[in-house]
């Protein structure tokens, strides 16, 4: 019943969430040509790139990490960063998100290297905070977008306590953080030996989460992982 009348406040006529324009979709046509432009980007960390590169200078510096690929849909900019809050509070953002997600770049070629799909975990105290994790509707509302997926294990993965806040720690910081931060289920753990890994998560800020996710999945038998993202936070300018 609830699925229902969300399924139905969502087809009704609303204002755009980013020009308040009405009648619209949550975000209309307009402001998804002017904010919504699909870029090239790394495909190791899903930054975008400029004209002619192939993948980011962070990226062939550093060498590979655990994660195979990367994909993500906007950056973690106007008018994005406000629209993913909106999903931290409401799950119901996540249609018209998971909406958008589905047009990005390398999506239909990851999920064929796909076998298990998995979402960013939170922490127990997060979850029970918020009451849900927003990956996972992301996920769940990806699957009644495309049809065609492969399966999801949202218990794949285990979140320690949290200990820090990530977003407020220095880069260096959160890779420390964020190392000892997963484990595998050992009732599911069998079932990703061997097996194609795709985690997601509605924000990839350093890439400590997702690379330390990535980096358990491994240990515990999986023979590749990648990773989707709706928003990638835009490296840095340098002023």
């Amino acid at each position: 019943m609830k699925d229902l009348l969300r399924r139905w406040l969502q087809a009704w006529p609303a204002s755009c969430a980013v020009c308040a324009r009405w009648p619209a979709r949550p975000v209309c046509d307009d402001c998804l040509a002017s904010h919504g432009r699909i870029l090239p980007r790394c495909p190791d960390c899903a930054l975008a790139l400029a004209p002619g590169l192939e993948r980011c200078s962070r990226c062939v510096e550093s060498g590979p990490g655990h994660l195979h690929r990367c994909v993500a849909r906007v950056d973690y900019d106007h008018p994005w960063s406000a629209l993913v809050a909106r999903l931290k509070r409401d799950p119901a953002w996540a249609a018209p998100l998971a909406r958008l997600l589905a047009d990005a770049h390398g999506l239909t070629d990851l999920l064929r290297q796909t076998d298990l799909l998995a979402p960013i975990p939170l922490s127990p105290d997060k979850l029970r905070e918020r009451g849900y994790n927003q990956a996972w509707e992301l996920l769940k509302a990806l699957r009644r977008q495309l049809g065609d997926m492969p399966p999801a294990l949202p218990g794949l993965l285990q979140r320690q306590a949290q200990t820090a806040n990530q977003h407020e720690l220095p880069r260096e910081q959160r890779f420390a953080n964020a190392l000892q931060a997963y484990s595998v289920d050992p009732a599911t753990s069998r079932r990703l030996r061997g097996r194609r890994i795709l985690l997601v998560d509605d924000v990839m800020t350093t890439g400590a989460t997702l690379d330390s996710a990535a980096a358990a999945l491994l240990a515990a038998g999986a023979t590749q992982v990648s990773a989707l993202v709706f928003a990638r936070t835009p490296a840095p300018t340098l002023d």
